[in-house]
């Protein structure tokens, strides 16, 4: 079995001891992330694992409650010098810091520190959303989940439907068959667009955005209102007129995830990051599973893009700070972490190596955690094209909530689809337009 590729060379191992035994007191670093929570509460024992591991760093690591957030803070830390050295950065703010310069590539972190890590082990599919156009990371893919599709196995046998849903098609009839079952809320949706409108277009081929979601240029702009997309939040305002797919929002009392959870609503759309949660709050006995995204019949599946973050070191740090940085990105990459990381909260893992440690221990066969690997069969489901392989749009958290507000606006009765889409499109192309301003004459990396 091939364990991960990062590996402490023995000159830096014996230098390192060297400063344990001369060094009374840990060095210390900072972490920001974004994640909240049950999985915010993972990322603290996370740190506290790496802690206990060794005595020559202590990584303190602070929530900021929220991925925009975390990159807004750190922007405004860097700024003020008060940054931390490593920090959570989810897939949207990858463009923003790739053309900031306030980072050191991962490589270099990792080479000047002693470690020699096998980029290659990476999955395609993860590593496209992060790496240059040369193909090198300058980020460390971390928390790297997909979207999935979750239905309730009881309800689905109550209701006389003996599949999955594989089609738009599927989820219809399935959803007519539980409204007739006397399910009140057959599916539901919000108006997060990283499932209904990015993945979605990502396994139906749909661009995003022109330029190839932005990889091949600056120029880009948004083409939600001129894809599929436009059909396909036509079909969810037809099913919610009907009754059939249900708006459920933190704002309206209850998001997704807890709906379906306790069995209030049958079917939704979400991370596979949150099996863990549904795993931990399903109602007691609930029987459920978890299946990729559906298309519709029409179409010839692509492999859906990754979600998560990944961890940015920060530059203009003192210096034995990056060697303990490099030691804790090199202690969270080792096969048992994976595993643990995986175990406790859904999220995939994000090597070849690491996955096939897990299969081989038959970790996908145990109860809580079948159906996991499936993320990873949607993530490579075809090998990534121009389309699949990411968004590489400037500003894309502000883009997300312009898509949002879009989406709310159609399904409050405030916009028709095609009004709701353009405005949304409109609006984000002009964050394009200042971004494309701002980056005057750099190049995409």
């Amino acid at each position: 079995m091939r364990r991960f590729g990062i590996k402490l060379g023995l000159s830096a191992s014996i230098l390192a001891l060297g400063m344990g035994a001369a060094s009374a007191e840990k060095t210390k670093f900072e972490f920001w992330y974004g994640l909240s929570g049950d999985l915010g509460e993972r990322v603290q024992e996370t740190c506290q694992k790496f802690n206990e591991s060794q005595d020559q760093y202590e990584v303190v690591c602070t929530s900021q409650n929220g991925y925009p957030e975390t990159v807004q803070n750190t922007i405004a830390a860097y700024r003020a010098k008060k940054h931390p050295i490593i920090t959570q950065v989810f897939d949207g703010g990858t463009l923003d810091l790739m053309l900031s310069g306030a980072f050191v590539p991962a490589p270099k972190l990792m080479a000047d520190n002693g470690y020699t890590v096998n980029w290659d082990d990476y999955f395609g599919g993860i590593a496209s959303y992060y790496a240059t156009s040369k193909g090198e990371l300058y980020s460390f893919p971390y928390n790297s989940s997909t979207a999935m599709f979750y239905y309730n196995v009881d309800a689905f046998e109550k209701a006389g439907i003996d599949k999955a849903p594989a089609t738009w098609e599927d989820v219809e009839a399935s959803a007519r068959k539980l409204k007739e079952a006397g399910y009140e809320c057959p599916l539901a949706f919000n108006f997060d667009p990283w499932a209904t409108v990015e993945q979605f277009s990502a396994v139906h081929g749909e661009p995003l955005a022109s330029k190839n979601n932005g990889y091949d240029g600056l120029d880009a702009e948004l083409l939600i209102n001129q894809s599929r997309v436009v059909d396909q939040m036509a079909f969810y305002k037809k099913m919610m007129d009907e009754g059939l797919f249900t708006l459920r929002t933190k704002q309206l009392g209850m998001d997704i995830i807890p709906s379906f959870a306790s069995g209030a609503c049958q079917m939704i759309q979400t991370s596979i990051a949150d099996h863990g949660t549904i795993g931990k709050t399903a109602k007691e006995g609930m029987k459920w599973d978890v299946t990729m995204l559906p298309v519709w019949a029409d179409t010839e599946r692509k492999n859906s893009m990754v979600g998560g973050a990944s961890l940015w070191v920060m530059n203009n740090r003192p210096e034995e700070e990056y060697k303990g940085a490099a030691a804790f990105l090199n202690f969270i990459a080792q096969p048992d972490m994976v595993e643990w990381w995986s175990t406790v909260t859904g999220y995939i893992p994000v090597t070849n190596s690491g996955f096939e440690a897990m299969k081989a221990k038959g970790f996908y066969e145990q109860e809580g955690y079948v159906g996991r690997d499936r993320a990873i069969e949607s993530l490579t489901f075809t090998p990534t094209t121009e389309i699949t392989r990411g968004i590489r749009l400037g500003g894309y958290p502000q883009i997300r909530k312009e898509i949002s507000d879009g989406m709310e606006a159609i399904f409050t009765g405030k916009a028709t689809v095609q009004e709701g889409l353009d405005q949304a499109a409109e609006r984000g192309n002009a964050i394009l337009n200042r971004f494309e301003k701002t980056y005057s004459g750099k190049t995409l990396p």
